[in-house]
């Protein structure tokens, strides 16, 4: 990513072929219409359709539309269109866009998930794993850049693993097609987030044998963040979305995996309930729901380590450059 504007070819699509939005509007039920785009859609953001689901944002006095826009890149993209006001992404997009030098920074605000959502997935289900057998092994990885490779070559390398080195690493696969790809036979390893991990468990395909959330530690993984100027003319917006959002991560911590999967079984049509509920448990157990929307410096800094040991980090950006948690302690009450 040094040196070049990743997000550019999609942005300017973008620009070309959207509606450039200068603000937020009203709904015919007169609350406030917000457009958030999500980079993909997975039990991993539960408490942001709980959010939505559950009525919080309409409490709010806030109409929000949920759109999926696959990949970090196009989710960006959207953003700096301003075909989305509020994205949510892994936080290194803000650091990218921040790295080319952007007159309008994209500020993060709200973080979801805490620590990465992917899991290491096995093809042969007979062995008891040991993380050196990925060693000569074909590896089906994700986006060079993005969140889930560098957490996952971050966790490897504490094991002792050279991704680039040790095993055969694959990064030619659009990120929505990797588990297709598997599917078919490609690869030994994979990286999946629920509730594929436990589908293709359910369908024989193999097993999760490690957790990168796990090894890779604490960091603001996945966070809701939008344009400098946006905050700026639209503070009560943002400050009316992130209380949005923490009611709905006590909401999630204080209920169960099949409470949770209940409400948020409409965003996954003709998913399988007990999927949804081990996904869901599968993440309540390793702490991946934030307690709170604040990023706080040891999660900030542990990312900064994690896109540093991928290569993809030109200099270490404080986090008073690009957080704002002004909205995030208001809604917890520090």
């Amino acid at each position: 990513m040094k040196g070049k504007a990743w997000w550019m070819p999609a942005a300017i699509l973008l620009l070309l072929f959207s509606v450039v939005l200068s603000g937020c509007s009203s709904s015919s039920s007169g609350n406030v219409k917000v457009n958030v785009g999500e980079v993909t859609r997975s039990v991993f953001y539960a408490p942001e359709y709980v959010a939505h689901a559950q009525g919080f944002f309409e409490e709010e006095g806030l109409d929000v539309e949920i759109q999926t826009t696959a990949g970090g890149d196009k989710t960006m993209a959207a953003l700096l269109a301003g075909s989305i006001d509020i994205a949510l992404v892994g936080s290194e997009t803000s650091i990218y866009v921040y790295q080319q030098g952007a007159e309008d920074p994209v500020i993060n605000f709200a973080q979801l998930t805490q620590t990465d959502g992917t899991f290491l997935f096995a093809r042969d289900q007979s062995a008891e794993f040991d993380w050196d057998q990925l060693k000569g092994s074909e590896f089906l990885g994700q986006r060079k850049g993005g969140m889930p490779q560098m957490a996952g070559e971050f966790a490897l390398g504490k094991k002792g693993i050279d991704p680039h080195q040790d095993l055969t690493l694959i990064q030619n696969i659009d990120f929505a097609n990797i588990t297709s790809a598997f599917a078919s036979g490609t690869g030994d390893y994979v990286q999946l987030f629920e509730p594929q991990a436990s589908i293709f468990e359910k369908e024989g395909r193999g097993k999760v044998v490690a957790s990168f959330g796990v090894e890779s530690g604490k960091l603001p993984y996945t966070v809701f963040m939008t344009k400098q100027s946006f905050i700026k003319d639209n503070k009560d917006v943002v400050s009316k979305f992130t209380k949005s959002i923490h009611k709905a991560q006590l909401w999630v911590e204080e209920h169960t995996a099949e409470e949770i999967a209940d409400v948020i079984m409409p965003y996954f049509k003709d998913a399988d309930r007990d999927i949804i509920v081990s996904s869901v448990q599968r993440y309540k157990d390793q702490g991946t729901y934030a307690l709170d929307p604040i990023i706080d410096d040891n999660e900030w800094n542990n990312l900064l380590d994690v896109m540093e040991n991928a290569g993809e980090l030109q200099e270490r950006v404080p986090a008073s450059a690009i957080v704002d948690n002004t909205f995030a302690e208001e809604a917890a009450g520090k």
